[in-house]
């Protein structure tokens, strides 16, 4: 009886092999636990007082572009000699004003530290207020750089839409700035319970270069609710994309610069400029925001509606 026992006084290979697996299983517990993870508030706000390098404007812009070979002028002269292009020299100066006033505007018209203060306030807030609760403890935003510059349009084109006569005008934009966003939180770990261990992250994102074509549509006169209309790509491939990231991941054993979560980042944000990739403009007097609002609503509908017939006439199909 004693042979039908797993465990016996002498040591057999099967035991061995239980037991080793086991001890393995208890130390990566206790690595992770007490090198990389957190489990009270205490040890995460001594975690997160390790704050990644910031990225200083100047380095950053002038390496990326100089990989890149992207300047403002150099854009310009490489697209706006083309066949039919027109200069947007004038939308430019328009446009950076338009920015600049942004800019202003969120920082209360206040300059230097004042200023930056208040702008870092208001874009903790709003990332506080995007983030899932139950994935992600409170985001504490460090520092906020808004850049100065502003996109650039060049080689305008007139296009036509032969089946329905229609015409829009195809750009180029160029978006080359220093804006950097310096941040900390903790992902939280819900298994075996809720909250059950916190990975602190210190992270830093810089975006130095957007690169991509963009569709302008002028309002129909026969449209119910005028609009003008600015559309990106519908392809990730078709724009570029360059942010620089720096990161530390872990409580006391610190995690540099993981590649994986670079990817990750570049993938949302291009997911979110893809979801987001077309902008209305109401025009005042013929279309209010609720009534455009209602209409893409509503053509969100009918285009997973008709999504929905094809689907089934597929599987009617097979």
């Amino acid at each position: 009886m004693g042979n039908a026992h797993i465990f016996t006084l002498q040591p057999t290979f099967t035991q061995g092999l239980i037991l080793g697996q086991f001890s393995i299983l208890v130390i990566l517990f206790f690595v992770f636990k007490y090198l990389f993870f957190v489990s009270g508030k205490d040890d995460l706000q001594k975690a997160l007082q390790y704050q990644p390098r910031l990225i200083h404007n100047g380095d950053v812009a002038t390496e990326d572009e100089s990989q890149a070979g992207y300047t403002p002028e150099s854009e310009i002269e490489r697209n706006g000699g083309g066949e039919g292009a027109e200069s947007a020299v004038w939308l430019n100066l328009v446009l950076q004003q338009v920015v600049d006033a942004y800019r202003m505007k969120l920082r209360d018209h206040l300059p230097g530290a004042d200023g930056d203060e208040i702008a870092r306030k208001r874009v903790e807030a709003f990332a506080n207020k995007m983030r899932p609760p139950t994935f992600v403890d409170p985001i504490k935003v460090h520092s906020v750089d808004l850049g100065s510059s502003a996109p650039k349009f060049c080689n305008a084109r007139r296009r036509t839409d032969p089946s329905s006569s229609s015409e829009s005008v195809e750009l180029e934009v160029s978006y080359i700035d220093t804006v950097s966003l310096s941040i900390s939180t903790a992902v939280l770990f819900n298994y075996p319970f809720a909250a059950f261990a916190r990975l602190p992250v210190s992270l830093t994102i810089s975006l130095s270069l957007f690169s991509s074509a963009v569709l302008l549509e002028p309002p129909s006169p026969h449209a119910e609710h005028p609009t003008i209309t600015f559309t990106l790509p519908s392809s990730a491939q078709d724009f570029v994309l360059n942010l620089k990231t720096t990161s530390l991941m872990g409580s006391r054993a610190k995690l540099a610069d993981v590649p994986k979560l670079h990817e990750l980042i570049v993938h949302q944000i291009r997911k979110a400029i893809l979801d987001k990739g077309t902008w209305k403009m109401v025009l005042p007097g013929l279309a209010t925001v609720k009534e455009v609002e209602d209409d893409i609503e509503k053509h969100r509908d009918e285009k997973a509606l008709k999504q929905g017939f094809q689907r089934h006439d597929l599987r009617s199909e097979h």
